[in-house]
């Protein structure tokens, strides 16, 4: 029976890797995506606003930048997809059996989130979730094994929390929720002193978080703390945080683990321990509690919540475990049906949609359209490189030109496909909550100065008044380029480029 559920689940990591690596050849990065590249391009202890765990990553599977396009970028979040897996697998069938195991490894490929956001797209959260997986499984086995004793395993265990925490500094929940069991469970735990060298393991890996923060004014916890500092009570946001949970999970495993939880709560379902419940209860809940906490005050993102949800598979597998004998259960079969046809359109409309479904305004032309992230920049970089190479033949920019941004999106594109493709340095202009990164690489790459021509390309789907915000740094502002952006024979989006020649000042670095 191990042969038959581990050969399962090794088909299902082999045919949903395949899957993966075909869609991210066929969708450009997204705005995160690009942005998060800026982290490889540029490897430090920790970044404005995240650690550098996801840009080392990216560092690894493009062979530290040698072989770079979407595929290569992807490939670091689908292989710590498809290891997650592998040990969502073998964490359920320490927990109870191979079964759960698999059904637990089907949920976590189909959610939304950990399969999809985490598994395809390259963010944060990507290697986050292996290491995140690896510290529950190390937490059950010693828990399940009584392994209490057993140094390297806690010394194991401290490294994968800090690993996690070097992805997303709110992996030390892994340990905020572990001692809170242990304190109400275990409390003879808390005077093991390998717990304590665990910890001490974790410390030393966030060192570089804590030391990059000190160096720079502690900016990382100012940005993230203004994010959750509101006081006005508003329930909408609240609404909308657990509806995009919902989503973000899919919509009928969210369904699945509600049920579950009714079930496990009212002891219709047991796993063979009771603590095993108890421990899955804790690592979830309330982390999920805490951010419906932080929503009815401040905008969220569903995906902040998206690892809580990880502990509860499992209590979905085993209440689909006594439900049917399946091994593709109904829930599976529908959630699976439901991914297909949504990816499928979405890939369909991203590649081949004549129109926008934003703004059909002039003056914002394609705003609030998520399919012109993840499309149209390539073929704009390609048409921009034709006239930049024009120009400067011709003399008509300066060999030192530059290409503006004013933001860290567009900045993200701008950076990938165009900067790179042509070969301009591309420079941040602006303030520093705009700029994030980019205001760290203009230290590398120096900042505007008197005399320079410089492009600036804006989308018209994120509007700005270039004259009036660049224009009076330059001497002449030349009329715009309009570069189409087309599908299928319709124009869904415009670039303007703007021509800004003779820079009349030299602009501060943004940062000391």
């Amino acid at each position: 029976m191990y042969q038959q559920y581990s050969r399962k689940v090794f088909w299902l990591i082999i045919i949903s890797a395949i899957i993966k690596l075909l869609v991210a050849g066929l969708l450009e990065l997204g705005n995160d995506e690009v942005y998060y590249w800026t982290y490889a391009i540029q490897p430090d202890w920790n970044h404005f606003d995240h650690p550098p765990m996801v840009g080392w990553l990216i560092r690894l599977t493009t062979l530290n930048l040698w072989w770079s396009n979407e595929v290569t970028v992807r490939a670091g979040a689908i292989i710590c997809s498809g290891l997650s897996t592998w040990i969502i697998f073998k964490l359920g069938k320490l927990l109870d059996s191979e079964r759960v195991g698999w059904l637990a490894a089907l949920m976590y490929t189909l959610s939304v989130y950990t399969g999809f956001i985490a598994g395809l797209f390259i963010l944060p959260d990507s290697p986050q979730m292996l290491f995140w997986v690896a510290s529950l499984y190390l937490m059950a086995y010693l828990l399940l094994k009584r392994e209490e004793e057993n140094l390297s395993i806690w010394l194991l265990l401290g490294l994968t929390i800090g690993l996690a925490a070097l992805s997303k500094v709110h992996g030390l929940y892994l340990w905020a929720g572990f001692g809170a069991f242990l304190l109400f469970t275990r409390i003879q735990w808390l005077t093991n002193w390998r717990l304590y060298m665990a910890v001490l393991v974790t410390l030393i890996c966030i060192s570089p978080i804590i030391y990059w923060n000190i160096a720079n004014d502690f900016i990382t916890y100012k940005f993230h703390s203004a994010r959750v500092t509101h006081t006005n009570l508003q329930w909408d946001m609240l609404g909308r945080e657990i509806a995009g949970e919902a989503l973000y999970q899919h919509p009928f495993l969210f369904v699945l683990t509600l049920l579950a939880l009714f079930s496990i709560t009212t002891n219709r379902i047991r796993f063979g321990r009771k603590r095993i419940r108890t421990w899955l209860l804790w690592m979830s809940l309330p982390m999920i509690l805490l951010f419906w906490g932080i929503a009815l005050f401040n905008p969220t993102l569903p995906h902040w919540a998206g690892p809580a949800y990880i502990p509860l598979y499992f209590i979905a597998a085993l209440y689909l475990q006594k439900q049917t004998n399946r091994n593709y259960p109904v829930w599976m079969q529908a959630s699976f049906v439901l991914i297909v046809v949504v990816l499928t359109a979405g890939i369909i409309l991203v590649r081949y949609s004549p129109v926008n479904f934003g703004s059909q305004q002039k003056e914002n032309y394609g705003e609030y359209c998520p399919t012109l992230d993840l499309s149209g920049w390539r073929n704009m970089s390609t048409q921009f490189d034709e006239l930049y190479k024009a120009d400067i033949a011709s003399g008509r920019m300066n060999k030192n030109t530059v290409l503006l941004t004013h933001k860290w999106f567009p900045g993200g594109h701008l950076e990938f496909y165009t900067a790179r493709k042509s070969g301009i340095a591309l420079i941040g202009v602006g303030e520093l909550q705009d700029l994030h990164k980019f205001a760290w690489l203009n230290k590398e790459r120096g900042s505007l100065q008197m005399g320079m021509d410089a492009y600036y390309i804006l989308p018209s789907n994120l509007p700005y008044d270039v004259k009036a915000n660049l224009g009076k740094y330059f001497t002449q502002m030349e009329e715009p380029v309009i570069i189409h952006q087309m599908r299928s024979g319709k124009e869904v989006r415009y670039f303007y480029v703007y021509r800004l020649k003779n820079a009349k000042q030299s602009l501060p670095q943004i940062l000391p």
